[in-house]
């Protein structure tokens, strides 16, 4: 099945839980829950629009993303060694990625 097929099953799906909160709504009144559920069908149709614009433009070529090589080659280890800072002497982790003898507390 295409693509656009799926996405259009998908849309008379959520057309169908929409045309059956009416008559529960009708039965159960109109609380918090199916507030709740009428809501959440409005985002999953506006999520539904996006999907079906992005797929055009997917093609199916786009269904995979390209491979990364990753080279066999030891790290370049003045690539963790830790920054000296002038004012204190403190080694500045950045950002968590840390130095390469020392480990989280």
């Amino acid at each position: 099945m295409p693509l656009q097929d799926d996405v259009t099953a998908a849309q008379r799906c959520l057309d169908e839980l929409v045309r059956s909160l009416g008559p529960l709504e009708e039965r159960l009144g109109s609380g918090l829950e199916i507030r709740r559920v009428r809501t959440d069908a409005g985002h999953l149709r506006e999520s539904l629009a996006l999907l079906r614009e992005a797929v055009p433009a997917a093609g199916p070529a786009a269904g995979r993303p390209d491979l990364v090589t990753i080279s066999d080659a030891p790290y370049d280890t003045t690539l963790w060694s830790a920054a000296a800072s002038s004012a204190t002497g403190d080694y500045v982790d950045d950002e968590g990625i840390g130095a390469r003898d020392r480990h989280a507390p």
